[in-house]
């Protein structure tokens, strides 16, 4: 029994070769990111064979000319002439919208202004020229909605952010008419207005319990209810439709454990057709019967989990993504005349050479009786017994790991190790217990499950004890500096990626528009101001004394989110201590490595460094 051969790290973490494909709302042609000059841009072209993905000649050509940091958000305007993107600079996030015009050939900036961040709020076939933004233009703290037009350039305020509307909802006129505001509880409220002209009223409200599992999705085409995901009197987000102003909600879709995750409304009749539960692997609920020989269809075309990326004005043609976990991402542009789908293109062909490694579910018992669930990646041809393990935990912590194809689970296993992801409490998905059971339990209980985790893949005989890492990015870094300083004893080394290091520094640090959830933040970390000695005894930068294992850190100089000075401070305690460390700063990244070059020299680095300590394969 032996390993497969090394799959590159340029396969892995360089650009795909095309991705994120999207089809014009006229169907005529197919967009979708690809390299120019190792930089990723936006290109065009007819979909189908010979063209856009397809696998003989084509004239698809580069629409954009980005030089430096590479699309990676864009989308189509609604008049199928235009396509629009936004960019930051340096990993800033102070996203900037552009526009270019397919048929004249040229490119502008439609919210030229410094310092903004400009988030997409909606926009709509029914209104073609539009785009509802949201833009923190008149202040850093506190995003405005705006109504643009993207023939003349001009956005017209549409709606003023007191200072705790965190979301705005447009009804079918592209009107906004729906908003969410932070309480200082925690929790939200929602508010309502007949029209843009009338002032706000409040129609209900959800506390902090429910804050993470509700919030709307979109009014009914006559714009007198609103469909929403909803825990109220329930464990998990149900999917219900509420009469307005105060109607009895009915449910659409519901779980007992899971929160409903996505959701496909109809563009015309903005009814309600799909819903998705994200259990070990995505379930879909079929609730227009319409659809019921689509999904069937679409379910049989490959293998894999699927999602609905696009689908064209007429409704005739959708996009539909794949994800397996032993196979990159693959596309089809699905014919719902005919029920056939045409495949377009996965997104690194170079990888179906190479054997990659199956993803499997586990659930274990936490020590307090939890539920945990999360997945195992075992590297392919060798025993599954007595493993180098690496620990990946995920960001957020709000987020959740799930099946398919991960590039750090396929990378770690082709080097030889165990790559375990757990969905500890603060997870989401799981419903409001689970997700509100991480409450003031950063390097606390969430940080238990990881242990627990770890210690069950020891009693399975999967972990060899003496040869694990803890490793993650954002909350995933936090959590690999937590396990070198709280439980040391546990793993032989530990990387850390732009994670908060003094959580009294990260809270008070956070850019000025997160400062609607600054209140959620004191509620499920702590509060600065009442709780700091909590907040220290959490803090990896006050324990740095109790490290005995070798740390590998990385940060963009400019995250917004997790400043420098997070890593830059326990590199420098270590420094002083003589704690073995390397650490790498990439002057023009963010929250995380957009460049391939930037990304190709950390796994590099971090290859060497797992190699180095645990006794797994590097590339040369």
């Amino acid at each position: 029994m032996a390993l497969p051969p090394l799959v590159p790290r340029e396969i892995l973490f360089g650009n795909p070769q095309k991705a994120l494909p999207l089809l014009s709302p006229d169907g005529r042609r197919l967009a979708y990111l690809a390299p120019v000059d190792g930089v990723l841009n936006v290109w065009v072209g007819a979909p189908g064979k010979g063209g856009a993905g397809g696998v003989g000649p084509s004239d698809d050509q580069a629409v954009t000319r980005d030089a430096d940091r590479g699309i990676r958000q864009y989308f189509w305007g609604r008049d199928s002439g235009h396509i629009l993107y936004l960019q930051d600079k340096g990993g800033d996030e102070n996203w900037g919208l552009f526009s270019v015009d397919l048929a004249a050939g040229s490119e502008r900036e439609l919210t030229p202004y410094p310092g903004v961040q400009v988030q997409v709020v909606d926009h709509s076939k029914h209104f073609p020229y539009d785009v509802v933004i949201a833009m923190n233009r008149t202040d850093a703290r506190r995003h405005d909605a705006y109504r643009l037009d993207l023939r003349s350039g001009e956005a017209r305020l549409v709606a003023e952010n007191p200072g705790n509307i965190v979301q705005w909802v447009t009804d079918a006129q592209l009107r906004v008419r729906a908003a969410v505001a932070a309480r200082d509880d925690g929790g939200f409220d929602l508010l309502l207005r007949a029209s843009e002209d009338d002032a706000w009223a409040r129609a209900l409200t959800w506390s902090a319990e429910d804050a993470l599992t509700s919030g709307p999705v979109t009014f009914s085409a006559d714009g007198r209810s609103l469909v929403l995901r909803d825990s109220r009197g329930a464990n998990a987000a149900r999917l219900v439709r509420r009469p307005l102003p105060d109607g009895e909600a009915a449910v659409l879709a519901e779980d007992p454990d899971y929160d409903v995750a996505e959701v496909l409304v109809h563009p015309d009749t903005y009814e309600v057709q799909l819903a998705s539960f994200v259990r070990a692997r995505r379930d879909w609920v079929v609730l227009d019967r319409a659809l019921e020989r689509d999904i069937a269809a679409v379910r049989s075309l490959r293998e894999g989990d699927f999602l609905l990326y696009d689908r064209t004005d007429a409704d005739d043609r959708w996009l539909v993504g794949y994800t397996q976990d032993t196979a990159p991402a693959s596309y089809y542009a699905f014919d719902r005349a005919t029920g056939r789908g045409e495949f377009l293109f996965t997104t690194r062909p170079a990888l179906e050479r190479f054997t990659l490694a199956a993803m499997e579910p586990i659930d274990f018992r936490a020590r307090d009786g939890m539920e945990i669930h999360g997945y195992l990646t075992h590297p392919h041809g060798v025993a599954r017994t007595g493993l180098p393990l690496v620990v990946n935990v995920h960001g957020g912590p709000w987020h959740r790991d799930e099946w398919g194809y991960d590039p750090e689970a396929q990378w770690l296993a082709n080097r030889g190790y165990a790559c375990l992801q757990i969905n500890f409490r603060g997870s989401t998905g799981y419903g409001k217990r689970f997700v509100n059971a991480g409450d003031h339990e950063w390097g606390g209980k969430m940080h238990d499950d990881v242990v627990d985790g770890v210690r069950w893949a020891i009693a399975q005989g999967v972990a060899d004890p003496a040869r694990i890492a803890i490793y993650g990015g954002s909350y995933g870094g936090y959590a690999a500096l937590v396990g070198a300083t709280f439980t040391p004893e546990l793993f032989r080394c530990a990387v850390s990626i732009v994670g908060p290091s003094n959580l009294l520094t990260f809270i008070n640090t956070i850019p000025p528009y997160w400062s609607s959830y600054r209140t959620m933040l004191y509620q499920r970390v702590g509060d600065p101001e009442t709780e700091p000695e909590f907040l220290k005894s959490r803090s990896p930068l006050f324990h740095v004394d109790r490290i005995r294992i070798p740390m590998l850190i990385a940060q963009g100089a400019n995250d917004p989110r997790v400043n420098r000075a997070e890593s830059e401070q326990i590199v420098a305690a270590m420094r002083e201590k003589g704690i073995d460390h390397e650490y790498l700063l990439f002057e023009d990244e963010g929250h995380g490595f957009a460049k391939p070059e930037n990304r190709l020299r950390f796994y590099a680095a971090a290859e060497r460094f797992l190699a180095r300590h645990l006794g797994g394969r590097a590339q040369d």
